[in-house]
Formats: C-alpha cells, structure tokens, sequence
C-alpha cells in the first residue's frame, strides 16, 4: 500500500513578511490561491495538489507553534527568534526584512557603555538586551520591558539607553537620539521543528535547495520587517 503523504504546515508571521515569503514561493513553484482573497475568514489555507498548509500568526507566536509541531517550518524576524529562544532550528536566511538590533540613546550616553557603571535600559526584547550586555559586554545593567514607542524612555530619563529595532534611523534622529551600538543584524529567516526535520528530510531539504537558489538569483524586493 503506498504511504500517503503527509501534508506541511507552515507558520508565516502576519504582514508585509507574509506576504514577501508568498512572493519568494511562487518563484520556486509553490503557490496557495486561498491566501489571495482579501475577504476569506480562513485560519488555515490548503494547496491539496502540494500537501502544504499555511496559517498566519503574531510574530511572537511562530517559534511557539514550530517548537511544538504545530507548523513543521515558520518564516519569523530573527528579533523573535532571539527573544523567544525556542527549541527550533534556524536554517535559512530569506534575505527581506533586513534591520538591526541597536543599543541607542543620546550622544551623552556613549560613554556610559564603556565604563562597568550600572546603567538602565529599556526595551522591547529583555532576553536579547540582557545577554548582550551580561555576555556580550560583561556589563552590569538594569533591563526596563516596555512595550510601546522604546524611544520615549530615555527621554524622560526612564533609562540612559534603549536596546530596539532600527530601520531607517529617522525616528531616532527627530528625538535626539542616536545608534551607540550594534547587537546584530536582522533578517526574515525559516525555522524548522527539529523532528519535522528528521521526518520530513527530503521534502524540507529540497525546499531549502529551491529557496536558497532563489535567493541568489535575487529572491525578491527588499522590504522593512
């Protein structure tokens, strides 16, 4: 009796990144029209003739629902898949959503960062800022969650820092503040379940094969994550 296959889910992060890894898999041969129609209610999308299944979903949750085989491979922002340290593999760089993760804050603090004072630093990513300064740095600080515009903090002097996302700069430049340091480069990237891998090797494999050729060929227009 033949062994029927099996299909594979995807978990793509809602968004410009959604739609920039859409564009990327139409160049290797993968397409799913029911994510086209801008009014369908769906939660999850089916290409039956390829035995793929897609579903979006909040950034901070695609490492989740890979590392616990909900979806076999997700398309996440390096960011979220730093903060969230998740059990997955990270295998593939798709080359979009390209930014970086800065320590920043006004000319006057650029200092601070070189001495072993103990300085505050507010953030969106804790994990991230911690392990910079506490194991990159080997510098004491006190780290500030906060979830809204991470700029405004050093500005009421809630912090002498900021650990954030920078694209452009431009927010930054128009409230004083500036790039101090930088943690790491960004980038979309494709994470798998390690037992999706050892189940599904040769399908996963080949997709990497076709999207990494895809992407040296020029994969597709950059855009901001």
């Amino acid at each position: 009796m033949e062994k029927q296959t099996r299909y594979l889910t995807f978990a793509l992060t809602k968004g410009r990144l959604a739609n920039k890894t859409m564009e990327l898999f139409e160049k290797i041969g993968i397409t799913c029209e029911e994510m086209k129609d801008p009014d369908s209610r769906k939660l999850i999308f089916v290409n039956e003739e390829q035995k793929l299944r897609f579903f979006l979903a909040k950034g901070p949750d695609v490492p989740t629902y890979v590392e616990y085989g909900a979806a076999d491979i997700g398309i996440v922002g390096r960011d979220t898949i730093q903060e969230e340290g998740r059990k997955i593999y990270e295998v593939l760089d798709l080359g979009f959503g390209k930014c970086r993760m800065c320590v920043c804050g006004p000319e006057s603090a650029r200092d601070l960062l070189k001495g072993q004072e103990l300085i505050r630093v507010a953030t969106k990513y804790p994990h991230i800022a911690k392990d910079y300064f506490y194991n990159q740095k080997n510098q004491t600080v006190e780290i500030i969650k906060l979830n809204g515009s991470i700029e405004l903090a050093p500005i009421v002097g809630l912090s002498e820092v900021i650990v954030d996302i920078v694209e452009t700069g431009s927010t930054l430049r128009e409230n004083g503040l500036t790039v101090l340091e930088e943690v790491c480069p960004l980038s979309a990237r494709v994470v798998v379940n390690p037992v999706s891998m050892r189940m599904e090797h040769e399908r996963i494999a080949g997709l990497l094969s076709r999207l990494n050729e895809a992407i040296s060929k020029g994969g597709v227009n950059p855009c901001k994550s």
